[in-house]
């Protein structure tokens, strides 16, 4: 009589689980222009993940932005927020984007940057 076979995987497929998750989300913040603002993100991983930032559903291009940029622990620093009447390039949806390779990718909630209007 054959062995009886019932779809498990033997014990060298199966892989332990690794923790990655948010441990810090962006939240909906109000900036004041010409001021910094900084939109948390941090990731709880047992190997390095790689943080990017998108807003308003594409990725932001960080390596020329001097005013922009993601900090050790993933957070986005923007040092000086730019809000004009026809040039609004901070104000948006932002989302924190972490990926971990032959893992996964991860998506945060997303936050809205909003600039302060004051009126001299």
């Amino acid at each position: 009589m054959r062995g009886l076979s019932l779809g498990y995987p033997s014990r060298s497929a199966v892989k332990s689980f690794r923790l990655f998750k948010f441990s810090t989300e962006p939240s909906d913040t109000l900036a004041v222009r010409g001021a910094p603002v900084l939109l948390n993100c941090s990731v709880d991983s047992e190997s390095p993940a790689k943080i990017e930032w998108k807003k308003d559903g594409s990725f932001l291009s960080l390596a020329s932005d001097e005013r922009r940029q993601v900090l050790a622990d993933g957070s986005l620093f923007i040092n000086s927020v730019v809000h004009s009447k026809h040039n609004k390039p901070d104000e948006g949806v932002y989302q924190c984007v972490a990926t971990i390779d032959n893992l996964g990718t991860i998506i945060s909630r997303t936050a809205r940057l909003s600039v302060a209007d004051f009126m001299a």
